[in-house]
């Protein structure tokens, strides 16, 4: 097996490429993509015959993609070994930019890959825009609601939903704290993945007679400001996996439990970044699973439905629930899997 990874930065081209067909998208700049200094890129003439070349297209840094990147890297290493088998894969990383992404995308469809794995909506969004002619399978990672994020009905496209059970985590949050009156919806209004979970819990707070405040933010500047104002507001925060507010994740969890705010999340790596609380997909599970898929379409020429990967774990804080003086066992009922974490080191 081989493995080749090019880790893409923003540089001055002339070419200026559209943006993905979303409404809803990062801030684009005039920057287009390339190599940096002494990355490599694979090209046809090394492919193995029987091999085949996987773009992995990360949406942009931060712990959650990370680790779905990393388990996805480990399962087609694996799946390379046990199969017998070549399996090439270029990493790339669009910063959370569009433009960036585009230029990834005509990259990659210009390069010949096999199959693309974008990691994120805007990723995926654009990655399937690239492939729209040619129709190269693109096979995504952690799209909370495909079919809000126009991600469905496509015939090349398929991939692993994380969907976020938003009223379990609310229900966590009113066993803990019965007398909550006011909750925070802390989110970034660039995030499709954010948009249907944020819905529900409106839906559920008003249902339950709670009031909320909401705060947005699409910069971590902007991020920790809307953090400051919901701790000043709110007796608890709800944040669904959104990838604009966990690239700021540590310093927002922060500024909650010193306020003595107890914060829940739509991912278990906002909690070990230091949130109370979250009940979701195991992401090296959700990792493998698009990997797996992946394979099974380039191998059977087939492609699927989209899968939903199973959640039900419950991730608590310990550090961060002792601060706010909360039981982690509140969590524990009905045989509910509850796994037990501290902040991890940054």
């Amino acid at each position: 097996m081989k493995k080749t990874i090019a880790l893409l930065t923003a540089a001055m081209f002339a070419l200026s490429l559209a943006a993905c067909g979303a409404s809803s998208t990062a801030p684009a700049d005039e920057n287009a993509a390339a190599p940096q200094s002494g990355a490599t890129a694979a090209t046809a003439d090394e492919n193995a015959a029987d091999g085949v070349r996987i773009a992995i297209v990360q949406q942009m840094d931060h712990a959650s993609l990370d680790q779905i990147r990393a388990a996805i890297e480990a399962e087609l290493d694996a799946q390379a070994a046990a199969q017998g088998i070549t399996v090439e894969y270029e990493v790339f990383n669009g910063q959370n930019d569009a433009t960036t992404l585009n230029q990834i995308g005509t990259q990659v469809i210009a390069d010949g890959y096999d199959a693309i794995i974008p990691i994120a909506t805007l990723a995926a969004q654009c990655m399937a825009n690239a492939a729209a002619e040619n129709e190269t399978p693109v096979v995504y990672a952690a799209i909370s609601d495909p079919a809000a994020a126009d991600l469905t009905g496509i015939s090349y496209v398929t991939g692993t939903s994380d969907y976020l059970d938003t009223e379990l985590i609310l229900d966590m949050m009113l066993a803990a704290s019965p007398d909550v009156a006011t909750v925070g919806l802390l989110y970034s209004n660039s995030e499709p993945n954010s948009e249907a979970a944020i819905e529900t819990a409106k839906a559920y707070l008003d249902a339950h007679s709670i009031a909320y405040v909401e705060a947005t933010g699409n910069t971590n500047d902007e991020v920790l400001a809307a953090a400051v104002t919901l701790a000043d507001q709110a007796d608890a925060v709800f944040t669904p996996t959104d990838n604009v507010i966990m690239a700021a994740a540590g310093a927002v969890a922060e500024t909650f439990t010193e306020a003595g705010v107890s914060y829940y999340a739509g991912a278990d790596s906002f909690v070990t970044a230091g949130a109370l609380a979250t009940c979701g997909v195991n992401y090296d599970e959700l990792g493998a699973a698009t990997a797996d898929l992946a394979l099974e379409v380039l191998q059977s020429g087939t492609v699927p439905e989209y899968e939903i990967v199973p959640g039900g774990v419950i991730t608590v804080n310990t550090e961060t629930a002792a601060a706010l003086g909360i039981d982690p066992s509140v969590y524990g009922g009905d045989g509910a899997q509850l796994v037990e974490v501290t902040t991890a080191a940054e």
